[in-house]
């Protein structure tokens, strides 16, 4: 068996896990875990990039021996370097307020319609895109003469080699996803000079060698080579879900819950951009087709303004609640900022006419009958928009812990569930590492490797549709 560190960086904590492959084995623990913590500064919310890269290299001594080293992490962010490599501040948070209003000034040039059939991108206000339009005349922007993505920005800094992995690359808004190259012409009518960018990577390519002064101070002995995976965490997690056929839908769990199907060819037609569907690469030629939906951010975000209670107990308090009493649209940017989430699902509550949940049982049982009902709504137009049944739907990431909100979307998709593995995109990058230095085989084998190797729960689809629909409905009214 041999070894692999994956750097996997969430936007609440990050980790390096060990993966260790072998022809009919695989398995990751946990090397290093370490916090992201952001910070507000005057000029906005920023990242700890610097604090984040000091974890990784404490991971990297944690995890021994590798034989390679790979880095995803959460999309859209970026650093700019000055001429000379060095960065220029920390790099601004999706989650700032300074993309606002900004998407229709970049309407105004490339209308909605026309920029959703050159890159398939689902509108979202933090969009690489509009970051980039936001920044137009920054000193910092104006001063810069690359931009890293954030995986890549920690591989540079990591090997001293610089370059744009593909699947990440493909959020930014900016890439032709028919092509799987930049799209040029979006670039020109808005004034984004694609020569920010370094070159194109793509899953398994090589990203360099670890630097003489990474190896002293993690005391790895060189040469180790870094390793390109699909360095968007959703694309790794989905490279780990282990599927049999090609007739599923996916879950990808965490801070956001990314739901969708696998395809062959992107879906840019208006119902999809109406419906608001995004077309991100992945592995071996596929598309993720998939809609972005709020996640666990809203509990998270409940469960540290009320102190840090356990999970197992909410979920114990929000089990004796009546389903679909009180549901909340797990899409809507209102829930976007960071604070006072309990108030601000009361008073979605409230102002749709909709019981207040007010105990911690009662606002945790609506997060979930809302997440639910946003899984069903996701997987449900997926196969219609893109004309692709499935069977099941597989949950991957952390969220296939919580075995409330598993057997809740088995219900309200009326599909079996199959929830696992909880530690997807480490997994997927493992195995992207493993396959470019050995024989892993394809996706498919992969994929079968998972299914035979990884822990995993079947949730079979209870009860009646009719609440289901009722409180689609009942969301859906004005």
């Amino acid at each position: 068996m041999r070894s692999y560190a994956a750097v996997d960086l969430g936007a609440s904590s990050g980790r390096v896990m060990v993966g260790r492959v072998g022809p009919d084995s695989l398995e990751v623990s946990e090397a290093h875990r370490f916090p992201n913590r952001p910070v507000r500064v005057p000029e906005g919310l920023r990242w700890d990039v610097l604090g984040l890269y000091g974890g990784v290299l404490d991971g990297l001594r944690a995890a021994g021996r590798v034989a390679s080293v790979g880095l995803d992490g959460w999309a859209v962010d970026y650093g700019l370097l000055d001429a000379d490599g060095a960065l220029l501040g920390n790099p601004v948070h999706y989650r700032d307020a300074r993309t606002e209003g900004v998407a229709e000034q970049v309407w105004a040039t490339v209308p909605a319609a026309q920029l959703y059939a050159a890159t398939g991108i689902q509108y979202a206000p933090f969009n690489t895109l509009y970051q980039l339009t936001a920044a137009r005349k920054t000193e910092q922007l104006m001063c810069s003469k690359r931009l890293l993505l954030i995986p890549d920005l920690l591989s540079y800094w990591l090997t001293g080699e610089q370059g744009t992995e593909l699947t990440n690359a493909s959020t930014t808004q900016l890439i032709d996803p028919r092509t799987r190259t930049w799209s040029y012409e979006v670039a020109e009518r808005l004034g984004i000079d694609l020569g920010l960018f370094a070159p194109l990577r793509r899953p398994g390519d090589p990203a360099g060698v670890l630097r003489p002064e990474v190896l002293a101070e993690t005391g790895l002995a060189g040469p180790v080579p870094v390793t390109a995976v699909g360095s968007h965490d959703t694309a790794s997690a989905v490279a780990a879900v282990p599927a049999t056929g090609e007739r599923f839908a996916y879950i990808c769990t965490g801070t956001w819950s990314l739901a969708g199907l696998e395809l062959t060819a992107p879906v840019l037609t208006e119902a999809s951009r109406a419906a608001n569907f995004t077309n991100e690469l992945g592995l071996d030629g596929t598309v993720r087709y998939l809609r972005n939906i709020m996640g666990l951010w809203l509990l998270q975000e409940c469960q540290r303004a009320w102190g840090g209670p356990d999970l197992a107990l909410l979920l114990h308090e929000a089990g004796s609640v009546p389903m679909l009493r009180s549901v909340v649209d797990a899409g809507d940017a209102a829930f976007l900022a960071p604070g006072r989430m309990p108030q601000r699902i009361a008073a979605a509550c409230r102002a749709s006419g909709q019981p207040v949940p007010r105990t911690r049982g009662e606002v945790t049982r609506c997060i979930l009958d809302s997440l639910a009902l946003a899984h069903r709504r996701a997987v449900a137009d997926a196969q219609r928009l893109a004309d692709h049944p499935v069977d099941v739907v597989y949950v991957v990431g952390g969220g296939a812990r919580n075995t409330l909100l598993c057997q809740l979307t088995a219900d309200a998709c009326g599909l079996p569930v199959v929830a696992g593995p909880t530690e997807a995109a480490a997994l997927g990058n493992v195995l992207v590492q493993a396959r470019a230095h050995g024989p892993a085989g394809d996706l498919a084998a992969m994929r079968r490797l998972l299914a035979r190797t990884q822990p995993l729960t079947r949730y079979a689809p209870r009860g009646d549709d009719a609440p289901w629909q009722a409180a689609e409905a009942r969301l859906l009214t004005p």
